[in-house]
């Protein structure tokens, strides 16, 4: 690997001419500068990141840890952070967790040892640990789930939003509706639990819930388990997109029609839940504008700006009404499901 000293004497001048040259220090003469950047280009000389980091205590460069990278609201949420990013003059390196706390781990690991300049981290759980992060001042923003600690969150309503689900499915005349939803200690999983749970205890209704991870499997899994049952549920309120995309592919593999025998609703706007028959009912988050105060946000912290305090962003939802929660003979009134909307 070429060195610093490989250059200087390349170049004939010394190692901290070529140091002030390569941090494009105004002070070094141009003629010298001139050679010293000819010598690094012929001899391929790459500057030590860690090294410079290290000096100028910090980078550039954001760390954006998702929890899963194949679900679109993270998608959305990225484009939104990144957008912001570049045009506060910084980068985002994406990092996937797969909903694994050690994985997860790693990366926050990465972002300390590195001098991220900030991170945005949607937590595996509420007791994902940080304190390394924040231990080294690093600027840090929670999204779609909060921490066990007192930090920026940027989430939207996640138990209105179940609300107005499950609100909707018996409106439309279903009468055993079930919850699918990821993993207990995921905060977004239980919000969205509690507020099913909340219709359903309001109006003396069976209480059916299926807790799975927040993968496609999971919903393939759960419906598996709800409708071996003795006595399966009529409908589903499911907590995501991708638990949505297992438990559609189990309902087809066992002939049941989603809108007709089975009503559906799930949270997030997929790409493809408007492009499928029949088109999917759901309850959307603006994961775009999420991500962008997201990133609003951690500008602020970085440059030591806005209110000292950890501000807590709650974005509203829209219940999107489309086929998959239709039945063509509503059994019950929509005056005996009083809305909380």
């Amino acid at each position: 690997m070429v060195k610093i000293t490989d250059v200087a004497t390349a170049a004939r001048v010394s190692a901290a001419t070529v140091s002030r040259t390569l941090n494009n220090n105004e002070k070094v003469d141009p003629a010298l500068a001139a050679r010293v950047r000819e010598a690094a280009e012929r001899l391929g000389y790459r500057p030590n990141a860690v090294a410079r980091n290290l000096r100028r205590q910090g980078t550039q460069v954001w760390a954006l840890i998702i929890t899963d990278i194949n679900n679109p609201f993270f998608t959305a949420l990225a484009r939104g952070v990144e957008d912001v990013a570049q045009e506060s003059g910084f980068s985002v390196l994406l990092c996937n967790s797969d909903e694994d706390i050690d994985k997860e781990a790693r990366y926050l690991g990465v972002a300390e040892q590195e001098r991220a300049a900030g991170v945005i981290l949607s937590p595996r759980a509420t007791t994902s640990d940080v304190s390394r992060l924040l231990a080294s001042n690093i600027p840090l923003v929670a999204v779609d789930r909060g921490l066990g600690v007192s930090v920026d969150t940027v989430r939207a309503d996640s138990v209105q939003g179940a609300v107005a689900a499950t609100e909707q499915l018996l409106r439309r005349g279903w009468q055993r509706p079930a919850c699918i939803t990821g993993p207990a200690d995921a905060e977004t999983a239980e919000e969205r639990h509690l507020g099913y749970q909340s219709v359903v205890r309001r109006l003396g209704l069976d209480e059916i819930v299926q807790h799975v991870r927040f993968q496609a499997e999971g919903g393939q899994q759960a419906v598996q388990a709800l409708f071996d049952a003795a006595a399966p549920p009529d409908s589903l309120f499911v907590a995501n997109s991708m638990l949505a995309l297992g438990a559609l592919a189990e309902l087809k593999r066992r002939r049941l029609r989603v809108g007709r025998d089975i009503g559906l609703v799930t949270f997030d706007d997929a790409p493809w839940a408007s492009l499928i028959h029949p088109t999917i009912t759901v309850v959307a988050q603006p994961a775009y504008d999420i991500g962008a105060e997201a990133a609003r946000i951690l500008v602020q912290r970085i440059r030591k700006e806005g209110p000292t305090e950890p501000q807590q962003v709650l974005f509203g939802t829209e219940l999107i009404v489309r086929q998959s929660c239709r039945r063509r003979k509503p059994h019950r009134s929509a005056d005996t499901v009083p809305s909380t909307s």
